[in-house]
């Protein structure tokens, strides 16, 4: 009995060795998958602020969180599908991610189309007053684009942390899917919420006493408005040149080959370090990403422009047939008949 008994511990012990190796198979793997992915992870921290200026700062927060959880829903539908995929159907991946880089640089290139329409004094920024007025609709509109642009970005650390997972196993590289997703979530909305009540910090420190904390919260609260512009900035940069480098590669994957060879060409000639070489992909990739967007933005509004077009005919035949009928006193008496 007590041979068991101390056999039945040998065991537990056994197991518990194995879950906490497997538990370091996992944080290796998920670390290492999470430094390849890094690129688009900044990516997604420097796109996602701009979805949360010119709302109530009351609203911050809860947008945020409502952001992220919205981020958390597209990650466990991605890591579904993409576990699934990469067992019956590999071949969808490169399809795929060329439609995700096609909404990247729709938006970023409609973003860049707003800036020269402000420069050319036809957009509206919204007031204080609009913005403390602000109704719920917009905030859904705001979360809506935010989650859809979330869904590219996170598509795209899914797969690349997918191809450098090096376990051998289907239930491993599944866990080391989801640890990624979540430290990916937490990082960058973690980040970005901090971001946003810096402001706030600022103005709590500017009633503070000592004269340097009032120092410093004077200056968080002048910087913060030139701080969210270069975010915007860079935000819209990162979405070109994530979906400019994902269309590039992915047209390379599925056979029109041109825009990947002349990009290699280019970063093969230059000269200099890598980080040269690396600088002038992204510039490439981010204007390439510029014009595809500009053709997907013409595109977009001819195809709403026609819409809109066949809408009011409809209207206008509708109303038609009503007044024709309104007029008719052959329809009135069939009607009274």
């Amino acid at each position: 009995m007590s041979a068991s008994f101390f056999a039945l511990f040998d065991d537990i012990a056994v197991l518990a060795k194995a879950a906490a190796a497997s538990i370091d198979d996992v944080a290796a793997g998920a670390a290492k998958a999470s430094a390849k992915a890094a690129g688009v992870v900044i990516d997604d921290a420097a796109v996602t602020p701009q979805y949360v200026r010119g709302i109530n700062p009351k609203r911050e927060l809860p947008v945020i969180w409502r952001i992220a959880r919205g981020s958390s829903v597209n990650k466990a539908i991605i890591i579904t599908a993409i576990m699934l995929l990469s067992i019956w159907a590999p071949w969808v991946f490169p399809w795929m991610l060329l439609l995700g880089g096609s909404y990247l640089v729709y938006e970023g290139a409609e973003k860049v189309w707003h800036w020269i329409e402000a420069a050319r004094g036809h957009a509206h920024e919204p007031s204080v007053e609009e913005v403390l007025e602000r109704p719920e609709s917009d905030e859904k509109q705001i979360v809506g684009s935010a989650v859809r642009t979330d869904l590219v970005l996170s598509a795209e650390i899914m797969l690349i942390s997918l191809e450098s997972i090096e376990a051998d196993t289907w239930v491993m590289r599944l866990l080391i899917l989801i640890a990624v997703g979540i430290a990916m979530t937490v990082a960058v909305y973690g980040a970005v919420a901090l971001l946003v009540k810096m402001d706030d910090a600022g103005l709590w420190l500017m009633r503070r006493r000592a004269a340097a904390a009032r120092r410093f919260g004077a200056l968080l609260v002048h910087a913060m408005p030139g701080v969210f512009r270069v975010i915007g900035v860079v935000g819209v940069i990162a979405m070109l040149w994530v979906g400019g480098h994902l269309l590039i590669v992915n047209l390379h994957e599925v056979g029109v080959h041109p825009p990947y060879e002349i990009l290699h060409a280019v970063t093969h000639a230059v000269h200099g370090p890598a980080a040269l070489s690396w600088v002038v992909d992204s510039a490439l990739s981010a204007v390439f990403g510029l014009l595809c967007g500009a053709v997907v933005v013409v595109l977009v509004s001819l195809a709403k422009r026609l819409l809109g077009r066949d809408r009011a005919r409809g209207d206008g035949a509708g109303d038609g047939r009503g007044a024709a009928r309104a007029a008719d006193p052959g329809d009135a008496d069939a009607g009274h008949l």
